[in-house]
């Protein structure tokens, strides 16, 4: 009586095109998203993981609490000795070591090279006598 009938519209042509439009806002957000917060969080994560590889001793460190130290002894892949002050060590995980400070130089391992390269020489010397 007073209810009238309610007809169902026919869908407008173009489905396809439509769900792009739906989702392009979305696939616009996760392109911003990557290049300002998940690939420079990725470029900092490798940039930390080298640093914590190329730690030697000597080398002038700080940690994630603030604590500034000297490296004394790598004692294994997790885990270093620093020497917070003189005579006084700690371990602390190579993790939370945020920076180095300064580093030393590799002194050892350039006497090693140029030792391992004058021993063929001197023996292929020997050989000729």
């Amino acid at each position: 009586m007073f209810v009238s009938p309610a007809y169902a519209q026919a869908a407008a042509g173009g489905g396809s095109f439509g769900a792009l439009e739906q989702f392009l806002p979305l696939i616009l957000i996760f392109v911003v998203f990557y290049f300002l917060l998940i690939r420079p969080q990725q470029k900092k994560m490798k940039q930390h993981k080298e640093m914590l590889g190329q730690l030697r001793r000597g080398d002038r460190v700080v940690t994630a609490g603030g604590i500034i130290g000297t490296i004394n002894k790598l004692l294994n892949d997790t885990e270093v000795s620093v020497e917070i002050a003189e005579g006084v060590r700690v371990r602390v995980l190579r993790t939370t070591i945020t920076e180095v400070m300064s580093k030393t130089e590799p002194v050892a391992g350039a006497k090693d090279d140029k030792a391992k390269d004058d021993k063929p020489e001197a023996e292929a010397d020997k050989a000729d006598k």
